[in-house]
């Protein structure tokens, strides 16, 4: 029986540039319908880690585009973060307000609570109305709606009457469904594994 003989280097770069080829041009085909460029409204959730994360990573981007960008961080309070120091580096590009009292397994203050939720969604609200802004970060919202501090409908509504050209980006674990109803872009973060549960403590440059 004759063997099919072992194909050569050249053969099979070939085959392997006439595949890229074919996949560049449907590619490049879909690309071509892809013409509206807008705002987005863009919310990060899931019990995983890289939330924040991963929003903090578009703010640096923004930066690097020379693009105002406005933080609103919901739950986070004074306590030093890597991301912070490096923010304030830019100050006019970038505006950052740690409202939060910290977890409200810290605070035990359910009144408290509130009450910052609610500054922190006026700071929120104005930033988000101000046109020298090309990004709005709200940190943790999704928790504090979770709680029920501020009026959903209202966050909803703000959301949603945003100008057209602003990018509003959401953080926090649980974000409510009518929240992933009217965002454009939803990633869930799925935690698989971490060291938390081993004893390990938050660490800096990891956590903060």
């Amino acid at each position: 029986m004759n063997e099919t003989p072992p194909e050569s280097e050249d053969e099979i770069n070939r085959r392997h540039n006439e595949k890229k080829a074919k996949q560049h041009a449907a590619r490049a085909k879909i690309l071509a319908t892809k013409t509206e460029e807008r705002g987005l409204l863009i919310v990060h959730t899931g019990t995983g880690k890289g939330k924040s994360t991963a929003a903090f990573g578009m703010v640096m981007r923004c930066i690097g585009h020379g693009m105002r960008v406005g933080i609103v961080q919901f739950v986070k309070g004074v306590w030093g973060t890597g991301e912070r120091v490096v923010l304030e580096r830019f100050p006019d590009l970038v505006t950052c307000r740690a409202m939060g009292e910290g977890f409200t397994w810290e605070t035990r203050d359910r009144a408290r609570d509130i009450a910052a939720a609610q500054a922190a969604w006026q700071t929120a609200k104005a930033m988000i109305a101000d046109p020298s802004y090309s990004m709005v970060l709200l940190d943790e919202l999704n928790i504090v709606l979770r709680y029920d501090y501020l009026p959903l409908a209202e966050v909803i509504a703000t959301l949603t009457g945003k100008r057209r050209d602003l990018h509003v980006v959401v953080t926090g674990r649980n974000a409510k469904p009518e929240l992933i109803e009217i965002a454009d872009l939803v990633t869930e973060m799925t935690l698989v594994k971490h060291p938390f549960r081993g004893g390990v403590k938050a660490q800096k440059g990891i956590e903060f």
